[in-house]
């Protein structure tokens, strides 16, 4: 299958692109781009040189994949590069910048739903099946779990970490690291409870969800040392209480706690 490209789009001659591509009115693809098969991308959006993308992602109107770093001090001509999975969208004005070293990487995963002005920069992490609401700014060096939902208005620092199935309120500060299961919400962000309704949705059952109740309880008591929480949260029969205790205890900003 050929791709079919708008008269008006400009692809440059390095770039190389799959088959079955539909590339629309004014699009603009730099050299050293490498394109899969089957990805739609909308009028006036932007395609940076060394952008890798994979299969069937549709990038909306305007966004611009792949631009230079924010950082005052980076070099242009520094090589580095965005790599994007498979059946990604990325709606109007999306922006995801490239890394900030040379042969660094700015990467998301497969299924990830990054919606209007969402920004994701330099080298971040983000894996599968990760929703971003209108308007949430992510930090460069930020690494996002699978199946976590960030709210709207959302401002992530950079070097934080955000665990598996977490749920991020709207208008959020995140400067700590955002559990896995659990929803974060407030400036600054607190722990309000479990994320039951996506933990469900996951195909939670009910011995999930009482290990992981216990678990909440166990961290937010506030009568144990952090040594002895983690201890008591590997000791539970859950892979997802020892999934938590592993999180925490590779956290390198500490984490957001629950309201006191």
């Amino acid at each position: 299958m050929s791709n079919r490209i708008h008269p008006t789009a400009i692809v440059a001659e390095g770039a190389r692109l799959g088959t079955g591509n539909e590339i629309g009115p004014y699009v603009i693809i730099e050299g050293d781009v490498v394109l899969g098969d089957g990805n739609h991308l909308a009028s006036h959006c932007v395609i940076k040189r060394g952008c890798r993308m994979g299969n069937n992602n549709r990038v909306a109107e305007h966004a611009v994949i792949g631009g230079d770093p924010q950082d005052l001090g980076f070099d242009p001509a520094t090589p580095s590069r965005v790599e994007i999975g498979d059946d990604n969208v990325l709606r109007e004005y999306v922006t995801v910048h490239r890394g900030s070293k040379a042969g660094s990487v700015t990467r998301l995963g497969n299924g990830n739903y990054l919606m209007v002005e969402a920004h994701v920069a330099h080298d971040c992490r983000l894996a599968d099946n990760i929703v971003i609401a209108p308007a949430t700014g992510i930090g460069g060096h930020v690494h996002i779990d699978s199946r976590a939902f960030i709210s709207g208005g959302v401002m992530v620092h950079q070097f934080v970490h955000i665990g598996r199935l977490a749920m991020i309120g709207g208008n959020t500060k995140l400067t700590q690291d955002a559990l896995p299961y659990m929803i974060t919400d407030g400036v600054p962000g607190r722990v309000r409870g479990l994320n039951s309704v996506g933990l469900r949705r996951a195909g939670f059952g009910r011995e999930d969800m009482r290990a992981l109740k216990q678990a909440y309880r166990i961290l937010f008591d506030g009568r144990a040392e952090l040594d002895d929480m983690l201890a008591r949260l590997r000791a539970l029969d859950s892979e997802h209480c020892r999934a938590l205790a592993d999180f925490i205890a590779a956290s390198q900003r500490g984490f957001h706690r629950a309201a006191s």
